[in-house]
């Protein structure tokens, strides 16, 4: 298993390497360099095993690949040796820098070069997940629920219209950092939310998804020029929920309700994490939308059901909603309302979003009407069975449905 878990990690270290002395219109080159070095240590480690150090053993291998390539490969001679980062007055003096300041710098200038408004927020995620993280195209089609084809046009089409873009690879100025800050934030925690909302069943998968979120996150703390409260801010968010990620599904992969959760199978390292995170968020003035979000996740790892929390919750929802309105944060605040001023109120406030292509919308309506008029909460849940895309999905529905329909003991 070493080697599958070296591509993971080091395949994206020496492609953003790469690409940074490259540049993002060569990814291709680079990918099939780092590929054809992992296919020598297939074929080298099979025979003579694992080397003492199999890091370093890949770094050399790839850099005598690197200048192989430069040395034969007509198009560099020509094109490429006049823009090469590095100045040398021959290939062979081309200093291929794989030490870990440079994989971070790389890694860092590839995360602002990924995260361009020139191509979708959906290819934004897939090259993120396929150069950043490693991922390949059937990782990242079983993470969105489709097929190998379409992910693989889908970054074919987000590189091309990079090259065309001629987007640079280098580290962020500070007026590159306050115009495109908000869009790689934006990329991350969409990268996040695919793990950690994902339909897909592999839970594996999905903790890999919000693992690698985290690792880019973290990198945006670990540079002075990106340290930002609202990256604290994002990271705290993904801390917290992440913390409960373990009790979110029982041990036959149902999904358990946040209310029935068992307590003592949150992770309360994150939640420390998450606290010191949302600490060094609060400097400053700015109030983002990753705030607000990190506050509401604080309060759900706190399980005492208080009206003190809930109310915070409200309040926080309520100027979530002021800064940046969504019809699922609003329908997640009627939840809120319903623990903090009653189902009644929650019922009233909820029927006036009329999602009714959304099966959470449903859901909700029926857990607000249990207990108050069961025959119409059945009805919802029926609405909601209808819409549900998962078998865990309806699975829940179902047993929501056997509690409503049970008779009171």
């Amino acid at each position: 298993m070493l080697l599958p878990h070296l591509f993971r990690t080091e395949y994206r270290n020496i492609v953003g390497v790469l690409c940074y002395l490259f540049g993002i219109e060569h990814v291709e080159v680079a990918e099939d360099i780092v590929s054809d070095t992992f296919l020598s240590a297939t074929e080298h480690w099979g025979m003579n095993g694992v080397p003492e150090n199999p890091v370093a053993w890949l770094y050399t291998v790839a850099k005598n690949k690197t200048k192989n390539h430069l040395k034969r490969n007509s198009l560099f001679e020509k094109k490429l040796a006049a823009e090469i980062r590095y100045t040398a007055e021959t290939f062979e003096e081309i200093e291929i820098d794989l030490s870990t300041k440079n994989i971070a710098d790389s890694q860092l200038a590839m995360i602002f070069a990924v995260c361009n408004p020139a191509i979708s927020a959906e290819s934004q995620i897939s090259l993120a997940l396929n150069l950043l993280c490693g991922f390949g195209v059937q990782e990242i089609a079983d993470a969105f629920l489709t097929n190998k084809t379409v992910v693989y046009k889908r970054l074919e089409r987000a590189k091309q219209k990079l090259k065309e873009a001629n987007i640079r690879i280098e580290q962020p100025t500070l007026s590159e950092i306050n115009s495109r800050l908000e869009t790689v934030l934006t990329t991350l925690y969409l990268l996040f939310s695919e793990g950690y909302y994902s339909q897909s069943q592999n839970t594996t998968l999905r903790k890999d998804l919000c693992a690698e979120a985290m690792r880019l996150t973290s990198l945006l703390l670990d540079n002075p020029t990106t340290n930002t409260p609202a990256a604290n801010a994002l990271l705290s968010l993904m801390c917290f929920h992440s913390s409960r990620f373990d009790a979110r599904l029982d041990e036959s992969g149902e999904i358990v309700l946040y209310e029935d959760q068992d307590e003592t199978r949150w992770n309360q390292e994150l939640i420390v994490l998450g606290k010191d995170f949302l600490i060094k968020a609060s400097t400053g003035s700015e109030v983002s939308k990753y705030h607000l979000e990190a506050g509401i996740a604080f309060w759900h790892t706190q399980k005492e059901d208080t009206q003190h929390k809930w109310e915070s919750i409200l309040q926080l929802y309520n100027n979530l909603l002021i800064l940046e309105y969504s019809p699922i944060a609003a329908l997640n605040r009627t939840f809120a309302v319903s623990k903090s001023r009653g189902k009644e109120q929650a019922i009233t406030e909820a029927e006036k979003l009329q999602l009714t292509d959304n099966h959470f919308y449903f859901s909700l309506l029926g857990h607000l009407y249990s207990g108050l008029d069961n025959e119409r909460a059945l009805q919802h849940f029926e609405s909601a069975l209808a819409l549900a895309a998962t078998d865990s999905e309806k699975s829940l529905i179902r047993r929501n449905m056997e509690r409503v329909s049970a008779p009171p003991i």
